[in-house]
């Protein structure tokens, strides 16, 4: 699953409960990224980083795939 920038912008202006702490924090940091710059480039670096996170974490990632799928 590859997360869109648009779905990644949901995410980062949502309020979402996530099962894995890991990536609860990862959504935290960019939150406070984007929140600072909220411009395309940082968007798509965002989008970047979920996705890598989501690829190396896809055997435990799968309650917090329903979530994010329902974006």
């Amino acid at each position: 699953m590859k997360v869109s920038p648009q779905q990644t912008e949901k995410l980062l202006k949502g309020s979402f409960t996530f099962k894995q702490l890991g990536f609860s924090m990862l959504i935290t940091r960019l939150k406070m990224m984007y929140a600072k710059d909220n411009s395309p480039s940082n968007l798509s670096y965002c989008t970047e980083e979920i996705n890598m996170f989501l690829d190396k974490f896809r055997s435990i990632m799968t309650e917090d795939y329903k979530v994010i799928a329902a974006i």
